[in-house]
C-alpha cells in the first residue's frame, strides 16, 4: 500500500525516501538581491507575559509640577501620594482607634512586573500609608487598597470582573442592578437633631426630616468604616458640587461598588487633575455601605436600611441599600442646608438659558413635563434637577443628568437616547441577553429604570453650567382637575403661596377600576430633600425674584374641558408655545382677566393656541360641574396650606399673612 511518493513501513505507518536536504532559510539577504522586503520587528522587550502586560499602559503623569509655589507645592511625587492618602486613611478612620487603616493605593489583583500582587513589594503603581496603629488587631495587619477616582474605561472593567449583574450594553453603556432598593428610602432616611440643628431645621409635621440622636449616628458610622476597611478594596471619589467657583464644595465618596464610584463621576463635577492634587480635605463625606445592613435593634432604626446625615460633622452613612440615588439626593439635602447660611437660594428645578442670555427656572413634580420643556434644542441646558441662585446669577448643583428610562424612544427623548454610550451607568434595565439591546419598554425589574451620565453627554449644554440671573420662574403643574388654566401669571405672594404648595395631580386607580384624580403637593417642589421650612426657601426666591425683576408663571400640563376621563390632555405643542411666548416676551405683553376662586391673570389671545381653552370654563360643557371641581381643588390647597400657616416671617408675619391672601379665596 502506498500514498504518494511514502512507502508502508511494518509498524503501519509511511517512510519517505530519502532525498536531498530541504536548503535553509536565511534572512537577512543582502539588499540587492532580495524578492520580498521583510518588514519583521525586533522581539518585545519582556522575559514573562506578566511584563509584557506591564508594558501596555504607562503612569499617567501628574500634570501640576511638584515644584510649584502654593498650598499644592509637595518635595515630591511620592510626598503628595502619601498626604493624599494620609487624607483617606482619616476618612477611614474608626473612632474606637487613633488612627485610620493602612491603606495602599492600587488594584490588589493587579500584578506587577515582578509578579507579586502584595503591597510590600511595592512598585512604582503603589503608594503606602502605614499609620502607628498602637494596639496590634487582625484589623490592623491588613492593608485597605483604595480606587482612588478611577476613569470610566477603569471603573467599567472593576464593574465587569467583580460585580455579579454588570454588563456592557449595545450601546456601551454599563448596566447595572441596585439590589433590592430600586428608588429611595425616605422613611429610612435620619437626620442628626443636636445644639446645631435643633433650632435651624425644619421638624415636626410635613417634615421630610426624621431625628436620630448623635450616639446613633455613632453606632452606624462605626459599622459603615468597619464595614468598609474589612473589604479588601475600597472605591474613592474626590469631586466637587455646584459650578459657581466661589461656592464650590468639596466631597469625598467612600463606596464598595465600582457601580457607585462611576455613578458619581457622572453626577458630581469632575475636578481637573491639577485640581485634584490640591483637593486637600473634604467639606463633606460619604460613607456608602450600602451592601450591609444596619442592625434593627439600635434605637431609631425602623428596618434593615438607614441613611444618615450628620451635618455637624459635615458626614453621611449609607447603610442597607445599594440604590445610587441615595447619594445623589443626600448631598442635595445637605447643600439645601449649607448653601441658605451663605445667602444662596438652593433649587430643585430645571434651568436653561436663550441665545440671548436670558434664563428661566422650571420647577415641576414626576410627569409634569419638567424635563421635556426644560431641554429644548433652541436654548442651552445649564442643568435638568438641582440648582443654586446666586448674587451673581445661578449655577448647576451637579455636572451630571439622572433621567429616567422607562418607555424611553429616540423620538421622544432624542438627546437623553444620544446620551446612553460609554460611560452612561444604566439601572435596573432590561436587555435581549445576546446582543445586549436595551429594552427600556421592560419593567421587570423596576419601572425606575435610570440613566446617568455627564452633562456634556447633552449637545446643547453650556460648559460652565452657569448663567444670569433668571428672567422667569416657570411652576409647572399636571392638573387632572382640568381647571387650572393653561398659563397663568403670577404675583410674587401669588408665586411664592404656589412655590410653597408644589401642587401636581395624579391619576390613581380605586377599587372598582374607575380612575380619578389624586392631589399631590410637595413643598418647594422637593419636599424630600429640604431641611430649612419651606417658607424661608419661598421668601428667599421672592426676594431674589423681585431685585431681578423675574416674572412668575403657573404652567398646567395637564387635562383641559374635563377632568381626566372627560376632558383631554393639553396638546404638548400648545404647552411649548406658551413656554416659547414666554422666553421671548410676548407673552407679558399679552390682555389678562382676573379667575375667580384662585385669582390668576390668565392671558386672553395667544398666537397658535385656540382661546378658548385659555380659561378653562370655556371649555368645560358641564359649568357646573366644573365649579364644583375648582371649588373642590381649591379645598385641598387650602388644607395642605395649614400646615405652613402658622410658620410667621417678615416683619411681624406680614410676609406670611400676604402668601395666606394669595391662595384660592372662596
Amino acid at each position: 500500500m502506498s500514498a504518494g511518493n511514502g512507502n508502508a513501513n511494518g509498524d503501519g505507518g509511511f517512510s519517505f525516501p530519502k532525498g536531498p536536504a530541504m536548503p535553509k532559510i536565511t534572512t537577512g539577504a543582502k539588499r540587492g538581491s532580495e524578492i520580498c522586503h521583510d518588514d519583521s520587528g525586533p522581539t518585545v522587550k519582556a522575559t514573562t507575559i506578566d511584563e509584557l502586560h506591564s508594558l501596555q499602559k504607562k503612569r499617567s503623569a501628574p500634570t501640576t509640577p511638584i515644584n510649584q509655589s502654593g498650598a499644592a507645592a509637595f518635595a515630591s511625587e511620592e510626598e503628595r501620594q502619601k498626604i493624599q492618602l494620609q487624607s483617606i486613611s482619616a476618612s477611614l478612620a474608626s473612632l474606637t482607634r487613633e488612627s485610620g487603616p493602612k491603606v495602599v493605593r492600587g488594584d490588589p489583583a493587579e500584578k506587577k512586573a515582578d509578579g507579586s500582587t502584595t503591597p510590600y513589594a511595592h512598585g512604582q503603581h503603589h503608594s503606602i500609608f502605614t499609620p502607628d496603629l498602637g494596639a496590634v488587631s487582625d484589623s490592623s495587619l491588613k492593608f485597605t487598597h483604595v480606587l482612588y477616582n478611577l476613569s470610566p474605561a477603569e471603573l467599567y472593567e472593576q464593574a465587569i470582573k467583580y460585580e455579579k449583574g454588570s454588563f456592557i450594553t449595545s450601546n456601551g453603556a454599563l448596566a447595572t442592578l441596585s439590589g433590592a432598593k430600586t428608588g429611595r428610602a425616605p422613611r429610612d432616611k435620619r437626620v442628626v437633631r443636636d445644639a446645631t440643628t435643633e433650632g435651624e431645621l425644619w421638624w415636626g409635621k410635613g417634615s421630610p426630616n426624621i431625628e436620630m440622636d448623635e450616639h446613633t449616628f455613632m453606632v452606624n458610622r462605626e459599622r459603615a468604616v468597619d464595614y468598609l476597611n474589612s473589604l479588601e478594596k475600597v472605591f474613592v471619589n474626590d469631586q466637587f458640587l455646584n459650578w459657581d467657583p466661589e461656592n464650590r464644595i468639596k466631597v469625598r465618596i467612600v463606596s464598595a461598588r465600582a457601580y457607585h464610584s462611576l455613578f458619581m463621576h457622572n453626577m458630581c463635577i469632575r475636578p481637573t487633575p491639577e485640581e485634584l492634587e490640591s483637593f486637600g480635605t473634604p467639606d463633606f463625606t460619604i460613607y456608602n455601605a450600602g451592601q450591609f445592613p444596619c442592625n434593627r435593634y439600635t434605637h431609631y432604626m425602623t428596618s434593615s436600611t438607614s441613611v444618615d446625615l450628620n451635618l455637624s460633622r459635615r458626614e453621611m452613612v449609607i447603610l442597607g441599600t445599594q440604590y445610587a440615588g441615595e447619594m445623589k439626593k443626600g448631598l442635595f439635602s445637605v447643600m439645601h442646608y449649607l448653601m441658605p447660611k451663605r445667602r444662596i437660594l438652593s433649587l430643585h428645578s430645571g434651568c436653561n438659558m436663550g441665545k440671548d442670555g436670558d434664563v428661566a427656572l422650571f420647577f415641576g413634580l414626576s410627569g409634569t413635563g419638567k424635563t421635556t420643556l426644560s431641554t429644548d434644542h433652541n436654548r442651552y441646558l445649564i442643568g435638568d434637577d438641582e440648582h443654586c441662585w446666586t448674587e451673581t446669577g445661578v449655577s448647576n448643583i451637579e455636572g451630571g443628568c439622572y433621567a429616567k428610562c422607562v418607555d424611553l424612544s429616540r423620538e421622544k427623548e432624542p438627546d437623553i437616547w444620544n446620551a446612553i454610550k460609554f460611560g452612561t451607568v444604566l439601572e435596573n434595565v432590561v436587555f435581549d441577553e445576546h446582543t445586549r439591546e436595551v429594552d427600556y419598554s421592560d419593567k421587570s425589574v423596576t419601572e425606575n429604570t435610570r440613566a446617568a451620565y455627564p452633562i456634556e453627554f447633552i449637545p446643547n449644554a453650556k460648559i460652565p453650567c452657569v448663567g444670569p440671573h433668571p428672567k422667569n420662574v416657570i411652576l409647572l403643574a399636571c392638573d387632572a382637575f382640568g381647571v387650572l388654566p393653561p398659563v397663568s401669571k403670577l404675583n410674587l405672594a401669588q408665586t411664592m403661596y404656589h412655590f410653597i404648595s408644589g401642587y401636581t395631580a395624579l391619576v390613581a386607580g380605586t377599587e372598582d377600576g374607575i380612575k380619578e384624580p389624586t392631589a399631590t403637593f410637595s413643598a418647594c417642589f422637593g419636599a424630600a430633600f429640604i431641611m430649612l421650612h419651606p417658607t424661608k426657601y419661598a421668601a428667599m426666591l421672592a426676594e431674589k425674584m423681585k431685585s431681578q425683576g423675574a416674572t412668575g408663571w403657573l404652567v398646567n400640563t395637564g387635562w383641559s374641558g374635563g377632568s381626566y376621563g372627560v376632558g383631554n390632555r393639553i396638546k404638548l405643542a400648545y404647552t411649548r408655545k406658551i413656554i416659547d411666548a414666554i422666553h421671548s416676551g410676548s407673552l407679558l405683553k399679552a390682555n389678562y382677566k382676573k379667575t375667580d376662586i384662585f385669582g390668576f391673570e390668565i392671558p386672553t389671545e395667544i398666537e397658535g393656541i385656540p382661546s378658548e381653552i385659555l380659561d378653562p370654563v370655556n371649555s368645560w360643557s358641564d359649568k357646573k360641574a366644573h365649579k364644583e371641581t375648582l371649588l373642590k381643588l381649591g379645598g385641598l390647597f387650602k388644607k395642605n396650606f395649614e400646615t405652613f400657616a402658622s410658620h410667621k416671617i417678615g416683619v411681624d408675619g406680614k410676609l406670611t399673612e400676604e402668601i395666606l391672601a394669595a391662595g384660592p379665596i372662596f
